[in-house]
């Protein structure tokens, strides 16, 4: 699973837009633009799903999980708590 947060973080992290993104997962524009615009976890056809994370896979970026832990020794951010799903505090 990815969420549009996290599609939208790791291209912060490498400093590329949706067009950038579309041209290395090899999914077209509209697309890339559609699933950071959904709210929480992305859907969509798998096949499309798992070329946006391996294009980020093999940029270098992991996508981490709730409650997973991180398999790499880079640097990071993540939440430290799951966010609520209305936005407001715990």
């Amino acid at each position: 699973m990815i969420t549009a947060a996290q599609m939208r973080a790791a291209r912060a992290l490498l400093g590329i837009d949706q067009r950038a993104l579309a041209e290395l997962s090899g999914v077209s524009l509209p697309t890339i633009q559609r699933m950071e615009a959904s709210e929480g976890n992305v859907r969509g056809v798998v096949d499309t799903l798992m070329k946006v994370i391996e294009a980020f896979d093999r940029a270098g970026i992991e996508l981490i999980g709730d409650n997973a832990a991180s398999s790499g020794g880079g640097r990071g951010v993540r939440y430290k708590q799951s966010k609520p799903p209305n936005g407001s505090s715990r």
